[in-house]
């Protein structure tokens, strides 16, 4: 890549946005979240919420600081926020509410939790903001744009074929995935919310 885009600063955020959205590691949490609706449906909220978590890393990524200055909330309060609200979907899954068709509505899980906090997260966003403030106008966040699209074309295509993974296991399988991921839903949950704690203990340090 050159010209307008800088290969090495596409790759290595294209890596850190990828390590941080962890696409497989959402799978189980995908299927769990998704395991009453037909395969359409569940295709359709892949694509919401690849699209919600684009548009809100987007966001963040070019006004974040500014969003967060005017209302006066710093990045640990993002992330025990969002920690809390990923808890308490952990919750619902372990406890097998998330299999219950009425819980939930397909346009809803594609916001939330999956394009936020799970896809968008504090750790996503502030990745993103900081990659555009390092980064030299104009050719640094064209840059950062096509590396979060890409990032977000390959979130897209793991939680698209996530209907094929669903087939293998089959319904006890699918079952047992939902409890895995609600358990692994509610570490990723606590680690967020302690990263929030640690923050501004060392904000106030």
């Amino acid at each position: 890549m050159t010209g307008f885009v800088d290969g090495y600063l596409f790759l290595t955020t294209v890596v850190t946005l990828f390590v941080i959205v962890d696409p497989p590691g959402l799978l189980p949490v995908f299927l769990a979240l998704t395991k009453s609706m037909p395969s359409q449906e569940r295709k359709n909220a892949a694509t919401r919420a690849s699209l919600v978590a684009l548009g809100v890393i987007a966001v963040f990524a070019v006004f974040g600081q500014q969003i967060l200055d005017y209302l006066h909330v710093s990045v640990p309060a993002l992330q025990v926020s969002g920690g809390l609200l990923l808890l308490l979907i952990a919750l619902e899954l372990l406890m097998g509410k998330g299999d219950d068709p009425t819980t939930h509505e397909g346009v809803n899980i594609a916001i939330v939790p999956l394009g936020t906090p799970l896809l968008a997260g504090p750790g996503a966003i502030v990745a993103s903001m900081l990659a555009v403030q390092d980064a030299p106008f104009p050719t640094g966040h064209l840059t950062v744009g096509l590396a979060l699209v890409t990032v977000m074309l390959l979130v897209w295509l793991f939680l698209w074929f996530a209907g094929g993974i669903r087939k293998l296991l089959g319904e006890g399988g699918t079952m047992l995935a939902s409890r895995i991921a609600g358990l692994l839903l509610a570490a990723i949950a606590v680690q967020m919310a302690a990263d929030g704690v640690f923050g501004f203990v060392a904000q106030s340090g």
